[in-house]
Parts: structure tokens; C-alpha cells; sequence
């Protein structure tokens, strides 16, 4: 590119690539983005590294692979962020979000940005941060979370579209709670009469749901999905209103997917009551959590439905197509960095993926660790969702994910997963004592990577010891 391009991220919260029309989709309403795909280079395999809400986030805006050595917590003050690195070499960096938690507790995601608006409302059944009663005062669409967000930042770029300028917007639509006007959900469930429901966060028939209750919140889902499609379609229009298709880069991404009764899950994780649970000796909790018990995280694994996320790409200079290429969100900021020119600091994790969306390279990555913080352990007390603390049951599983393979692999007491993507696609049938070997030899990967990465002996040693524990089972088996 001859002249430095504007850029603008867009995220969106929980967005299911199955979802979209552009990634084949053919039932749910995404006519907006379906088309922005077409002008745009769209990855099929890009998939997430830190899991949940905002260690992902980090690993964006630093462009590292923060499940190694941080969890739910404030962004560590010695990191180079995206928006600062760009502000320093001259662009006016601007972040509009309603995710809630950039910056509650002084978490310091807005770091970096010359300006940044944060739409209260999402979340405001979290204390004691936000009191808002937003959802009372709706009168319209337009009242949406996701409407305000893309309004406030349309204005942002009526104001500053002759600057060079990096705009990051980060809405957490379609993540729940499901409750876009109605007619969106008609569209899903017809005769559809406006109840909603709360994902059980556990096995949905353990918690007395229906199939009908799981295909009315999916029904929701969807609804909330068309309008975050309308409004982000506003967005992507005021570009090409404002004269910027030919001189901005666009990217369009999530953070993770969601269940939705596949695998038994009803959420994105499993919290447990359990009266009889201990803490890791040490471990400082809330007195009511050490009480009740009643934000355990139980076994989580990320299977594709969580992992596999949507990423397209426009900009000038990169022609429509798709690329078969793995890439994960810590690649996210050195693309952008080399895409404009600016010196990649040593701390980033990622690697650029530029000649991959250019068409001059087809490989990037030969597999991606999508985890939970590794320092979750049994036991111990956490800030791991929402900002709020919970109890985690046990080590939390990482996925290893190749172009047509699933690792699960957890620590030394649980039985890793392997499944055959290609032939097995919703991972229904695990092939772990069929293809041990295979399946040791990419945890062993794995592991190598995260070695490679910096990452403690402490949160590495319960995954070398799942895999000697495979090792030994099966001199044992050999022996007899």
C-alpha cells in the first residue's frame, strides 16, 4: 500500500461463525455482513487463544497469548497495546464499546486509545459497578446496546474521517441476555410472544430444561444476531458514505462462540453447586462464596462450537477470497502493525498473517491452543467470568486444534479427547484410544509451544503429567 491505511476492528461478542450466511449458513438473517464478506477475505479456520470474554481481549489488543500468564485481570501495565503503538506513530486511536468490563475495577483495556467511550447498560446485573436501568427506559431499537454503540461510533467518524485514525468498536451483542425487539426473534420462532431465558450455564436437561426451551433462547439468539447484523451493516455503510472503503482496512471477528444444547451444554461453561467443595490451601474467598458455593466452574471443554470464530477481512489491495490458513486472535495486532507500517514491538506473541490475506502464502499456522488461563487449578479461587470470583473444580482443559483434528487435554486425572474433524465435525465420537499415538504426539506439540511461549513449569506440569499418564498406561498395556 502506498499511503497508511485507516483501520477499524470490529468485535462482536459471542457471534457464532456457523451463524453467519457467509459461512454457509443458510437459515439465519445476516444480510449485511453476508455482503461485506463478499468485498472481503474470509478465514475458515481462525481460531481463539484465550478464553473467555476479556483474556481475549488481551490477547487482541497485545497481540499475546494471555491465557499463559494472566487470567480474567487488569492488562498489565508493561505491555504495548495496539491503540497506543498506532497513536505513537500518528494515528488518532478511538474506542467505542459496551462491553462492561474495559475498565471497571481499573482493569485498563482502554489503554493506549487517544479516546474512548464505554455505552454503559450491558451487564447491569453485576454490582456493585453499574446500577443502570437502562433496559426500563427502552422505548425502540434504537435504545439497543448495540444501536448505541455503532451510533456513537458513526458520530465519532463524521467528526474525524479526514484524519488518519484507528477505530476499535466492541459490542457485546448477541451475548446474552437475548432480548432484541421482538419482531427479530419472530423471524426464528413465529407467533413468537416475547419470553426470554437465561442460559442455564450446565447440562440443559440437569437443569430441567425442554428441547423447546433450548430452541426458544437459540431462537432469541438468532434474533439478536440479524440485529447486530443491521446495525453493524450502518456502520460499514457510513464508511462508504464517508468516501473510506478504498483507503480502511476492516476486520470483523468474535471472541468465542456459545452452546446451545450441543454436547449437552446450555452456555459456554458449566457452574456447579457443590456443598461439599474445599479451597487450595492459601486461597483467599469472598464469605460467600466460601459459603454457597454456587459459582463453581466445573469441567469445561472448548469444543468447536466455542473456538471456531468468524474473521473477515477488507481493505485496499486485497482481493476477495477465502483462506484455509489457521491464524488465532494474537496474530490480529502484528497484522495490523505490519499492514501500516509500524515496528512490531518484542513483547507481541502473534505473527503477522499478511502474506496469507494478500494470497501469497497458504499455510500459517500448523495448529492453535484455544484455553482457559492455565493457572486454574483445583481448588482455587478466581476472577474467571464477568468479574465475579468463583471456585474452579479442576484444571481447566485447553483445545489443540488442527485443520482436521481436536485435542481435549486436561490435567492428570482426566482422559484427554481426540476427534477426527473430517470425518466428525461436531466432535460426537471420541478416537483418543484409537489414535493414541497421534493424539500424545500433539499434546506433546502443545505443550512445546507453550514452553516456547514463557509459560511456568507450575501451570505446565498437570499437562506433561496427563500425557505420562498416557505413556505409562500404555507400557503397561504393552507389558501384559
Amino acid at each position: 500500500m502506498s499511503t497508511r491505511p485507516n483501520v477499524v476492528v470490529i468485535v462482536s461478542d459471542t457471534f457464532r461463525r456457523d451463524h453467519l450466511g457467509a459461512y454457509g449458513n443458510q437459515a439465519i438473517r445476516t444480510p449485511f455482513l453476508d455482503a461485506f464478506a463478499r468485498s472481503s477475505v474470509m478465514f475458515d479456520h481462525h481460531v481463539i487463544s484465550s478464553f473467555p470474554t476479556m483474556p481475549a481481549r488481551a490477547d487482541i489488543l497485545t497481540g499475546t497469548f494471555s491465557y499463559t500468564f494472566m487470567g480474567w485481570e487488569p492488562l498489565p501495565s508493561h505491555l504495548p497495546t495496539l491503540p497506543g503503538l498506532l497513536s505513537k506513530a500518528g494515528y488518532l486511536t478511538m474506542g467505542v464499546v459496551d462491553t462492561p468490563f474495559f475498565i471497571r475495577r481499573g482493569y485498563g483495556y482502554d489503554r493506549g486509545f487517544d479516546d474512548f467511550i464505554w455505552i454503559r447498560g450491558q451487564g447491569d446485573d453485576t454490582p456493585p459497578e453499574e446500577r443502570s436501568d437502562c433496559r426500563s427506559t427502552w422505548t425502540s431499537e434504537s435504545d439497543r446496546l448495540v444501536a448505541r454503540t455503532v451510533t456513537a461510533a458513526e458520530q465519532w467518524l463524521e467528526r474525524h474521517y479526514k484524519e488518519q485514525f484507528f477505530l476499535y468498536v466492541d459490542t457485546w451483542d448477541p451475548h446474552e441476555p437475548w432480548d432484541a425487539p421482538d419482531y427479530y426473534t419472530a423471524l426464528y420462532r413465529p407467533g413468537y410472544e416475547g419470553r426470554q431465558l437465561y442460559p442455564s450455564y450446565t447440562k440443559w436437561r440437569e437443569a430441567g430444561l425442554s428441547p423447546d426451551d433450548v430452541a426458544l433462547a437459540h431462537a432469541t439468539y438468532c434474533g439478536e444476531v440479524t440485529m447486530v447484523d443491521f446495525w453493524l451493516g450502518r456502520l460499514l455503510a457510513k464508511l462508504d458514505v464517508l468516501g473510506l472503503r478504498d483507503n480502511t482496512l476492516v476486520f470483523f471477528l468474535s471472541d468465542h462462540g456459545f452452546y446451545f444444547g450441543e454436547h449437552d451444554y446450555f452456555g459456554k461453561a458449566e457452574w456447579l453447586q457443590d456443598a461439599d467443595a474445599t479451597i487450595t490451601e492459601g486461597t483467599v474467598a469472598p464469605s460467600w462464596l466460601a459459603e454457597s458455593w454456587m459459582l463453581t466452574v466445573g469441567w469445561s471443554p472448548l469444543y468447536q462450537e466455542l473456538t471456531r470464530v468468524p474473521l473477515i477481512v477488507r481493505g485496499p489491495g486485497l482481493a476477495p477470497g477465502r483462506r484455509a490458513a489457521l491464524t488465532t486472535a494474537p496474530d490480529i495486532a502484528p497484522t495490523v502493525l505490519e499492514l501500516t507500517g509500524v515496528e512490531r514491538p518484542g513483547t507481541m506473541q502473534g505473527e503477522s498473517f499478511l502474506d496469507v490475506l494478500g494470497g501469497g502464502k497458504e499455510e500459517h499456522r500448523p495448529f492453535v491452543v484455544s484455553s482457559w488461563p492455565l493457572y486454574f487449578a483445583e481448588g482455587e479461587i478466581t476472577t474467571a467470568v464477568d468479574s465475579r470470583p468463583r471456585r474452579i473444580s479442576s484444571y481447566m482443559p485447553l483445545t489443540v486444534t488442527t485443520r482436521d483434528r481436536s485435542l481435549i487435554l486436561g490435567g492428570p486425572t482426566e482422559t484427554p479427547e481426540l476427534y477426527d474433524l473430517e470425518d466428525d465435525p461436531r466432535e460426537q465420537v471420541n478416537v483418543w484410544e484409537a489414535r493414541i499415538g497421534e493424539a500424545t504426539t500433539l499434546g506433546e506439540k502443545a505443550v512445546a509451544l507453550l514452553e516456547q511461549l514463557g509459560t511456568e513449569e507450575q501451570f505446565l506440569k498437570p499437562r506433561r503429567m496427563a500425557l505420562e499418564q498416557v505413556a505409562s498406561e500404555r507400557l503397561s498395556d504393552t507389558l501384559i
